[in-house]
């Protein structure tokens, strides 16, 4: 049965914010001349067929298949600053999420929140704020905030973006370095409408009071960057990140890019999770020749803990970490091949396509704590290996009135045996996306 859409309260407010907000602080220079509005339309479609959960370990009972259409829209104001030395200025957002299709038994992707009986929600909305002072180089944000940190990511891999309370610094001084910390205590997520969520680890669900950050990226002549970011989850883990990249052009139309990076967590405080000592690293190759790019990646985990992040983000920056599985299980080794062509070669710009495979092996669960935050883990035992393959198509206009309007076909399977978290999947992912740059 369909029900009337809805104008939920909280988007009609941020809406009139939007176009407010200039108005009132007209008379500051810079403020208006240096704002930016964009608007995000995004359309989602994802279905995911579980293929059977009856595997011994997972219930029988649970829902084998997921399928949901909705429509996002997404709005951000970003003003300038008022002018001198120091100068004060605002971030305003207002998302809303609109159900197309999903009934009571395949509702569940995240795409929407969940209601009364596990039906998806008709609509969703959210708006928020955050204030921006500056000074010389250095940026502060004090609300609602959208971090984007190896440690500590929002996520935005479904129709609505994640989103943060609490605040943030962000220095520029010096040429090809950015200096970056913050503290966050609340959560929003991906399909919620609720700015005072608890934030908790997306394996383990630990719920924490707080999140700190604090790190760099440098980037120097002849292709060289590098990363360096630490994090406190607090009563949870420290983690501390590491990147290395460099980049070779070795003749018109080739080059190479060669690339590691390490995360190593371990247990904070009172260890709500439970014990943690993971070390988890991955490096990478990638070639390119004209249209054409391969790349190899490597992977490991050595730890008795599977490797953990930021619940509903994507502070995950694991080569293998791909679009269903992050390949990341305790005593994990994976490896992948990823083919990419650009069709520009053939005359048809702004067309691409990627393909790629990974397989995991050397799982072992057997010394997961059976009563700690993994403990469904420590069901499985040793000896788990499973594999991956992506396809991906995607089409960006280049030109004209719907410039950089993108459509992305995603179809993904993975296939476990019985000792591997992940299980069999059929996944098909199918977004349209059109941002717009209104000033």
């Amino acid at each position: 049965m369909s029900h009337p859409i809805r104008y939920p309260r909280a988007l009609c407010a941020s809406t009139l914010m939007l176009f407010s907000l200039p108005l009132m602080a007209a008379t500051e220079r810079g403020f208006v001349e240096d704002s930016t509005l964009r608007l995000v339309n995004r359309n989602f479609y994802f279905n995911r067929d579980f293929r059977s959960r009856d595997d011994g370990v997972f219930n029988p009972r649970q829902q084998s298949y997921r399928e949901e259409w909705a429509q996002g829209f997404q709005a951000f104001f970003s003003s300038g600053y008022t002018a001198g030395t120091s100068g004060v200025g605002v971030d305003v957002h207002g998302l809303l999420g609109l159900k197309l299709d999903s009934g009571g038994g395949t509702s569940g992707t995240n795409l929407l929140p969940l209601g009364s009986r596990n039906r998806a929600e008709d609509d969703f909305s959210a708006a928020g704020g955050a204030l921006k002072l500056r000074a010389f180089d250095t940026e502060l944000k004090v609300g609602d905030l959208f971090p984007v940190t190896p440690v500590f990511r929002y996520g935005d891999g479904r129709l609505l973006p994640q989103s943060f309370r609490g605040v943030s610094l962000r220095n520029t001084s010096l040429d090809g370095l950015t200096l970056q910390g913050g503290h966050l205590h609340a959560a929003r997520n991906k399909a919620s409408s609720n700015h005072d969520g608890e934030m908790s680890t997306e394996y383990g669900g630990t719920r924490y009071g707080s999140a700190s950050y604090l790190g760099g990226d440098y980037s120097v002549a002849g292709g060289v960057s590098l990363s360096v970011y630490q994090s406190r989850f607090e009563d949870v883990w420290n983690q501390t990140y590491l990147s290395l990249s460099k980049g070779f052009v070795l003749d018109e139309g080739r080059s190479l890019e060669l690339g590691a990076n390490l995360y190593r967590t371990r247990d904070q405080g009172s260890a709500r999770a439970g014990e943690i000592h993971t070390d988890s690293w991955s490096g990478y190759a990638r070639l390119r020749i004209a249209a054409h790019s391969v790349m190899l990646a490597y992977q490991r985990i050595d730890g008795d803990q599977p490797f953990d992040y930021l619940g509903d983000g994507d502070s995950i920056y694991l080569a293998n970490s791909v679009l269903y599985s992050d390949f990341n299980s305790p005593q994990e080794r994976s490896w992948q091949v990823r083919y990419d062509f650009d069709f520009a070669a053939l005359g048809i710009p702004g067309l691409s396509f990627m393909t790629r495979y990974l397989r995991g092996s050397h799982i072992d669960n057997s010394n997961v704590d059976p009563t700690g935050a993994y403990a469904y883990y420590s069901r499985l035992g040793s000896g788990g290996k499973h594999w991956e393959r992506d396809f991906q198509l995607q089409y960006v206009v280049q030109s004209g009135p719907a410039k950089n309007l993108s459509f992305v076909v995603q179809q993904t399977i993975h296939r476990a045996n019985t000792a591997q978290a992940d299980g069999d999947v059929d996944q098909v992912r199918i977004i349209t996306q059109y941002p717009l740059e209104l000033f």
